[in-house]
């Protein structure tokens, strides 16, 4: 895909600097030939997001795009497809909109402090990954046979794995304090998130000044009860198929169906897109992923 890049870069934002008062010094190791005295003491910088940015030539007069990347995920989820077709940053420069990525506190190019963050991280398996995002059934997992109508490219299934990292359970709040600020320095964003990314985003979209034109959220799997701050801001929702699958599934998509219709009451626009009806079965939970994602994306944008 051929587009022209006005400007690109990347920045950090959010965190803070963290005293370490325990530990002692050692003498370690870090090449073949060097060492040095290592000491765990003293000040950390920690709790901050890595983002990177992109502005196409032809910059549309809209909004710039923020991509929330979903839990034990990154950036690059939004990247490139598992079977090398353009992901979502792509498409979007393609047509305009200028981009901001972040990988939120603790994940990818952020980096990570153990000895800082509370509790231990978790790793998820992709035994865990094929059942949840809803490839296919658990007992299908080493035979790798996916549900019917599948889109999402499942003979690519270990390579996309490759891209899972571990998560802290307990920086949800970082993440909100970083994605705020990145929103509060933009001023004026449209907000696409996927699944935990859409509880750090409405979380988020609550706490800031910034003017959100539009919140495309992929599956969240959070959002908020108190929706008064939202009153000028246009909701998109986009469900994919197997729900019936699991039943914490069928919860969420009540919950997805009672936010927007909430949303409605409050006299906003919102939509929720069921893509099955609206495109063709066969969506899984990684939506910008699946072999449609660019139908995916343009029926976010064209409703």
């Amino acid at each position: 895909m051929e587009f022209h890049l006005k400007d690109f870069g990347s920045y950090f934002i959010g965190g803070n600097s963290v005293e370490i008062t325990e530990g002692q010094p050692e003498m370690v190791n870090f090449t073949r030939s060097a060492n040095y005295m290592y000491d765990p003491r003293g000040h950390h910088f920690v709790g901050q997001a890595y983002v990177q940015y992109f502005v196409p030539h032809k910059r549309l007069d809209e909004p710039p795009v923020v991509l929330v990347h979903g839990g034990g995920m990154t950036g690059t989820n939004w990247e490139t497809t598992p079977d090398g077709r353009p992901g979502w940053i792509q498409l979007l420069l393609k047509r305009g909109y200028e981009v901001h990525v972040i990988d939120n506190v603790e994940r990818g190019r952020s980096g990570f402090a153990p000895e800082i963050y509370k509790g231990k991280p978790i790793a998820r398996t992709q035994e865990e990954a094929w059942e949840l995002f809803r490839f296919g059934k658990s007992e299908n997992f080493q035979s790798r046979l996916a549900f019917d109508n599948q889109l999402f490219p499942t003979e690519h299934f270990d390579h996309f794995t490759k891209s899972i990292v571990p998560r802290w359970l307990t920086t949800t709040a970082l993440q909100v304090d970083a994605l705020t600020e990145l929103l509060d320095q933009l001023g004026n964003v449209v907000l696409i998130t996927h699944s935990q990314g859409g509880e750090v985003g409405f979380d988020a979209a609550r706490k800031t000044n910034a003017h959100l034109a539009r919140m495309i959220a992929l599956e969240p799997s959070g959002w908020l009860i108190d929706l008064n701050s939202f009153r000028d801001t246009e909701l998109i929702l986009l469900a994919g198929d197997y729900l019936d699958c699991a039943d914490h599934w069928k919860e969420r998509r009540s919950g997805w169906q009672k936010l927007v219709h909430d949303f409605g009451k409050l006299g906003v626009r919102a939509n929720y897109i069921d893509l099955k009806a609206e495109l063709k079965p066969g969506n899984s939970h990684m939506i910008m992923m699946d072999q449609n994602n660019e139908d995916c994306l343009e029926l976010a944008f064209s409703n």
